[in-house]
């Protein structure tokens, strides 16, 4: 690998506490021997249990093999064993930190099915609370960026952050994690007394936090020699591997379905989508801060504008679907979420299937990791974001 042979030769005579006698030669190369290293299934690297292969040429990675399966549960295949409103419980899980936001994409794709009219206040608080789960989803990713790398404050910072944002959620939904407060046709209930003024008041303090992260994180010199540079993601190549959300942004691709084929009101606000240049690490944890940042942008527009009426529709004692499908896309916290929905006008799904934004990420880790050092792995793998559940459902 190297052209330099260092060899420590010491002189007949050398007295201790004298200074030893170097001899640099360049007339050979360094032996190296092939390796396999596998991270995980349990790492701390891995956000979640995920197993990575590493085939290793020195300290250098020739290529890397992501292996998945360890969670699989077999969600798609639950939910044809469960009615329209059941499956929504099932659906908060496979990716544990969007809860909301997974929910609320099986409720869009049977509310199309059915043809249902959902009411404009259920839309606007769909949104709001998507948006702050949104946020919420960001800050774990935030946090424990930083600590992969060696800095353990911002992980403190961001669960303080992250308290404050589920008690408010908590407080709508009755939910920390699963929130199961999306239905067919709207939401469970309407927002709590004083949940406006809360979460209005909760944006500005978490928007004056944000300089917390700049000035511990994005600022920091150490960051910066860790992740500029380090597994960059040219576009054209995450576009052909399928990556959404902040990882093919970072990349440069302005592409979010909020913009691109809005749902609820989001073609009603304006929609800011933060993007790289690089497409490295560095870009990837930046344009996870901007998407923090445009999500507080929507939730005070959102606030501007949310209607007082209904926030669900009456729907029959049994629901079903008529015969046929459809597909509708939605923009979750890790990318782009989409939910096919066939029916056989029964009371249950005939088939659902996800498009999941963590399985695309995972698949792009090879050609990322390809050439890399493997003190460099960990920086990739990081800011790759994906859950496991959500690979592999």
């Amino acid at each position: 690998m190297g052209d330099l042979d260092t060899r420590e030769q010491v002189h007949p005579g050398t007295a201790p506490g004298e200074d030893l006698v170097l001899e640099i030669r360049g007339d050979g190369d360094f032996d190296t021997a092939d390796m396999t290293l596998s991270i995980g299934p349990a790492h701390p690297a891995t956000h979640g249990v995920l197993r990575v292969i590493l085939e290793m040429d020195g300290e250098k990675i020739r290529d890397a093999h992501p292996v998945i399966g360890y969670m699989h549960r077999g969600f798609e295949k639950l939910a044809e064993a469960r009615d329209f409103r059941q499956i929504m419980a099932l659906t908060n899980r496979h990716d544990w930190l969007s809860g909301f936001s997974n929910e609320l994409g099986v409720a869009l794709a049977a509310e199309r099915l059915m043809e249902f009219e959902v009411p404009d206040r259920a839309q606007w608080i769909r949104m709001l609370l998507a948006e702050w789960n949104r946020v919420l989803n960001h800050l774990m990713f935030v946090g424990s960026y930083a600590i992969e790398l060696g800095a353990i404050t911002p992980m403190f910072y961001a669960f303080r952050e992250r308290e404050d944002i589920q008690f408010l959620l908590e407080s709508a939904t009755g939910g920390r994690l699963h929130f199961t407060y999306n239905q067919v046709g709207g939401v469970k209930i309407d927002l709590p007394k004083g949940f406006m003024k809360e979460s209005t008041d909760l944006s500005a303090m978490v928007r004056k936090r944000l300089q917390d992260y700049v000035d511990l994180v994005l600022g920091n010199e150490i960051f910066h020699a860790r992740t500029k540079g380090i597994g960059p993601l040219p576009p054209e190549v995450a576009l052909a591997y399928g990556v959404t959300g902040p990882t093919l942004q970072a990349a440069g691709v302005p592409e979010d379905s909020r913009v691109t084929e809005p749902y609820l009101k989001y073609g009603e606000i304006d929609v800011r989508v933060p993007t790289g240049t690089n497409g490295d690490s560095f870009d990837r944890f930046a344009v996870l801060l901007g998407r923090i940042e445009a999500s507080l942008d929507l939730i005070d527009q959102i606030h501007d504008h949310m209607p007082a009426g209904p926030v669900n529709s009456k729907l029959p004692k049994i629901v079903k679907a008529p015969e046929g499908y459809t597909y509708i896309r939605t923009e979750n916290p890790l990318g782009q979420l989409g939910y096919y929905l066939e029916s056989d006008g029964g009371k249950n799904p005939w088939r659902l299937k996800m498009r999941t934004p963590s399985f695309s990420n995972v698949q792009v880790l090879p050609y990322l990791l390809r050439g890399a050092l493997v003190p460099d792995a960990v920086a990739i793998l990081g800011s790759v974001f994906f859950v496991v559940g959500d690979v592999d459902r």
